[in-house]
């Protein structure tokens, strides 16, 4: 999942200044995307529709493997 992410956010932002923290726990999967303000807005997106779409993929990908997934952006 945490190369998904990274993949993903890399190429929307065409950036590498930010980092991504996985913690998995079961069937619990938490990604945490820290970034700096200037990428931030373009990995949020208008009205926060990317990080939906990043959140969808992810999802798709979770349901074989009967994962839950939840992403979290925020300011490093």
């Amino acid at each position: 999942m945490k190369d998904l992410v990274t993949f993903l956010v890399q190429n929307i932002t065409g950036s590498d200044d930010f980092s991504v923290v996985e913690n998995a726990e079961g069937d619990r999967v938490e990604i945490e995307i820290k970034a700096e303000r200037d990428i931030l807005g373009l990995i949020i997106g208008k009205e926060g529709k990317t990080i939906k779409n990043i959140r969808r993929i992810l999802s798709v990908k979770a349901t074989p493997e009967k994962k839950i997934v939840n992403i979290s952006v925020s300011e490093a």
